[in-house]
This record gives structure tokens, sequence and C-alpha cells, in this order.
């Protein structure tokens, strides 16, 4: 059974795209989540605060999710931090590039709820939908 309570974070550049994973996120019952809209604002609340799951773009400015994929997986407190990488791009070598840097899982742009679900149920080792019922 997955513990509704973790903290999920949700980096994204676009405001209507971080409304759009936060309201999935509620419909699922996960009410404990944060925002940052790039990679470097998301570096900087992980200094600060506790996040057991991160969905982040892969495009935004400052920082993007390449960038903040690293910084997890180089700092020993956030190394095993399960990491779902969105991306508007479903290249070969993009995706090589994040499963060579260690992402959870990724999800291409535009993704139906279901989908997100199963990423993050996979990634959260959990045969149980996570939907509210």
């Amino acid at each position: 059974m997955v513990d509704k309570r973790i903290s999920i974070l949700v980096v994204e550049d676009l405001a209507s795209m971080r409304m759009q994973i936060r309201g999935l996120l509620k419909q699922m019952g996960f009410e404990n989540v944060s925002e940052a809209r790039h990679g470097k604002e998301a570096m900087a609340l992980l200094q600060h605060s506790r996040v057991d799951f991160i969905i982040s773009d892969w495009n935004m400015p400052e920082s993007n999710g390449m960038d903040l994929l690293r910084f997890v997986r180089n700092h020993e407190r956030h190394e095993k931090l399960p990491f779902l990488m969105v991306t508007g791009q479903s290249e070969k070598k993009n995706v090589i590039e994040a499963v060579q840097a260690k992402v959870s899982n990724y999800i291409v742009k535009p993704f139906t709820p279901d989908a997100l679900e199963m990423k993050m149920r996979a990634i959260l080792g959990s045969s149980e939908p996570l939907w509210e019922k």
C-alpha cells in the first residue's frame, strides 16, 4: 500500500502544467505536494525540505530537469529519491541520457491521468490503484 502522506515535489516552469499535475496527484489522494518553477528552485528547496518523490519537467529555464536529476543523484541525502522525468521529447538519445543518469522513470507529454498513475505505481512498487475511491 502506498503511503499517500509522502512529500511530492513538482518541478515545472509552466504554471498550468504544475496545476494539472497537482490536481491529478490530489485526485490520487496525495496532499503533500510542493512546487518549483525550475531546477535551481528545486535544488534550493531540497536543501531545506523533506521530499520523497520528484516529478520534474525536462526543459525549463535556469536549470533543467537533467541538471536537477544529476544534482539529486550526486548528493547522498537524495541519491535514492524516486524521480519521474516529464518530457515533450521522446527521442531515443534523450531517454538513454536520462536512464544513464539513473532516472526512476519518464513520461512523455501530453500524458493521460492513467499514464501518470501507471508510471508512479511502477516507481513506488504498487500493484494497487492510486486513485481515491
